[in-house]
């Protein structure tokens, strides 16, 4: 089974915030290739999705822990060892801080880069799942990281930010089949966005 999960923290009070990136991915994607509702399982909200490609349809299970953020891993953990999945089927998006706004990649193995929810996950499931790391962009300053994406997205984020979570869902029939590469580079094709380095350009808007 295929699983995908969404990092962010549960409640109307963060649902715009940056770190719900993965949940807003989650969102999208049950919009469009959902076949059951939400429902509380696996300390998380899931539901059931069928993803259509080339090749057929891929069954997929969806789910947004709500053990917030930095726990996400349990969740995601007891979803994966229900269905008997591997860690090379479990896909996690997430906000990440290191990519520029709107910037998207993929990503198999390695470490948390200093993201709680992703380093919860190595520790339930080991390291070697799929990461869709979705550009937050950076403050520019670390002192200001954690206000940062726990504040909301401005209306002007949205040029960069509903092109990009609507790509997110068109190409994701590659990575349903396991193409991560074409994925990343489709998405970024049907939402280009600058190269930008998110902390030089923290900087230069000040």
């Amino acid at each position: 089974m295929l699983i995908l999960a969404g990092l962010g923290n549960p409640g109307p009070t963060y649902s715009k915030n940056r770190h719900n990136l993965g949940f807003m991915a989650l969102d999208a994607i049950a919009n469009r290739w959902g076949v059951s509702p939400w429902r509380s399982k696996f300390q998380g909200l899931v539901c059931e999705a069928g993803i259509k490609t080339a090749d057929g349809v891929v069954r997929a299970a969806l789910i947004k822990p709500q053990t917030f953020y930095n726990e996400s891993g349990r969740a995601i953990g007891e979803m994966m060892r229900f269905f008997k999945s591997t860690p090379a089927e479990v896909i996690v998006f997430h906000d990440e801080i290191d990519l520029a706004p709107g910037r998207f990649r993929m990503k198999r193995g390695g470490g948390a880069a200093g993201n709680n929810g992703v380093r919860s996950t190595t520790a339930q499931i080991g390291d070697d799942f799929r990461r869709a790391r979705i550009g937050a962009g950076h403050p520019g300053d670390k002192a200001l990281v954690h206000g940062y994406v726990l504040s909301d997205f401005h209306k002007a984020d949205k040029v960069w930010l509903d092109p990009l979570i609507e790509a997110l869902v068109d190409a994701l029939p590659f990575a349903a089949v396991g193409d991560d590469e074409r994925y990343q580079a489709e998405v970024l094709r049907l939402a280009p966005s600058a190269k930008a380095d998110p902390r030089k350009a923290a900087q230069q808007g000040d």
